[in-house]
């Protein structure tokens, strides 16, 4: 029947596979082909190869793609555009400022690290790197002292922050594909990224300040700094930035506090991911943006332009939905669940792996989330994991898409050029500090499986 798994080969499903990915990798890297052309011929190039009838081919790649975006397409879209509205506000500033005045400069490379964390979840990873890195310049021209002791703490916190927790894409990518509730995902992201934060950030930053003097560069100087008096308060911007946070997590407790079971009904619907969303946003609008002069003319055109990226990430993402839904009903999933039963490793380590490799090749945390997902939501077992192993998983799924970082990812090149280091000195310590992000997240997500 059309839509599910068919009887096939397993020998000749390890070959398609074998193919169809290598095909992939092939054309992303050599050939330089945009990621989501090459999935979607890998993808179908695998059905063909398995012996897949052309109608199940054909329903793999409309399944994959619709499941995949209904899940997440308003909030890629949202949480662009409540990013946009906190960006040209002067929230992430705010926060940033802030947090340096109550730690101190000694102390200011875990307001930076914290301040990244908490930025990265609503704004993209290089529109917050862009906003916050000034900051973390002015603190090494006035302690006189190397730019990465403040830009790596800086960099690790965007980093766990766009890797880790909701609703920055590439987690709720993966937990709509594990079909696993947010709240799971933010709270089991969060205790990663914490433990990822500070060890890639203050503790590998304090190494890296050390080892390597990074002055700060030329271009600082001309950076226009803003108007401390006109930024947004403090406290409004954290009360803001956890709204959808708060209500995500309060709709997963609910089914599980009875002091919270009588509630059930209104957090099942207020902390629908979308719909939290859309109040953090409307919320954006009215405080931080009509009550800081913006009228809703301008606003409609700040919240349009940030719509922009999204097309991509929507396709790439859909794309993988492809991929997913083809090694699904073409069987190899319940093949690959085998030989993952038959070596005795736990998904969460496999999830990691597969991520980390696909990483290491492609070089894109986007293509490696959606490849790695799609391979571990075809397991069979998937099915009957508990939401907190499932989230374990998308913490390691995340991890590996971090690791790793280097001449084929687009980061690598962004923070080489707007810190001022060679590529030599990019390897040995945003490279370095990439994998320890990776990896202690990972390990973390590990440990709290083992309770799951």
């Amino acid at each position: 029947m059309v839509g599910e798994a068919v009887a096939l080969n397993p020998g000749r499903l390890v070959f398609a596979a074998l193919v169809g990915l290598a095909l992939l990798l092939v054309l992303i890297i050599k050939f330089k082909i945009q990621a989501m052309v090459s999935i979607l011929i890998g993808a179908i190039t695998i059905g063909l190869l398995a012996g897949m009838p052309f109608e199940n081919i054909v329903t793999a790649v409309n399944d994959g793609i619709g499941n995949t975006l209904k899940g997440i397409a308003l909030l890629v879209g949202l949480g662009s555009m409540f990013g946009a509205i906190l960006e040209v506000s002067g929230g992430a500033q705010t926060l940033a400022v802030s947090m340096v005045k109550w730690f101190g400069d000694k102390k200011a490379a875990w307001a930076l690290g914290i301040t990244g964390l908490v930025i990265a979840m609503p704004v993209f990873f290089d529109a917050g790197l862009i906003i916050l890195i000034p900051l973390a310049f002015s603190l090494a021209k006035r302690t006189k002292r190397s730019s990465l002791f403040y830009a790596i703490p800086l960099l690790a916190g965007l980093a766990v922050g766009h890797a880790f927790i909701p609703p920055t894409p590439g987690p709720v990518l993966v937990a709509t594909m594990l079909n696993v509730e947010l709240g799971w995902v933010i709270l089991v992201g969060i205790a990663c990224g914490v433990f990822a934060m500070i060890v890639a950030g203050p503790v590998w930053g304090s190494i890296c300040g050390s080892k390597y003097n990074v002055p700060v560069p030329d271009h600082v100087a001309e950076q226009e700094d803003f108007d401390e008096s006109k930024l947004p308060k403090f406290g409004t911007i954290v009360a803001i930035i956890m709204i959808p946070l708060v209500l995500i997590i309060l709709d997963s407790l609910a089914g599980v506090v009875p002091a919270l079971s009588g509630m059930q009904a209104i957090f099942g619907f207020l902390g629908e991911p979308f719909v939290a969303l859309l109040i953090a946003t409307i919320a954006a609008m009215l405080i931080l943006g009509i009550g800081h002069g913006y009228n809703t003319e301008e606003l409609e055109k700040i919240m349009t332009k940030s719509l922009e990226p999204t097309g991509l990430i929507l396709l790439v993402t859909a794309s993988g939905g492809v991929l997913r839904y083809m090694l699904q009903y073409s069987g190899l999933g319940d093949v690959i669940g085998e030989a993952v039963s038959s070596a005795n490793l736990p998904i969460v380590i496999v999830a990691f792996l597969v991520a980390a490799l696909v990483r290491i090749c492609v070089g894109s945390a986007t293509v490696a989330m959606t490849m790695a997902a799609g391979i571990i939501a075809a397991m069979p077992e998937i099915a009957s994991l508990s939401p907190l192993y499932l989230a374990c998983t998308t913490a390691a799924v995340a991890g590996g898409a971090t690791v790793c970082s280097h001449f084929n990812d687009s980061g690598f090149w962004l923070v080489k050029s707007l810190v001022g280091m060679d590529e030599k000195t990019t390897l040995k310590t945003w490279t370095i500090m990439e994998t320890l992000v990776g990896g202690t997240g990972f390990v973390v997500a590990l440990i709290i499986s083992f309770f799951a």
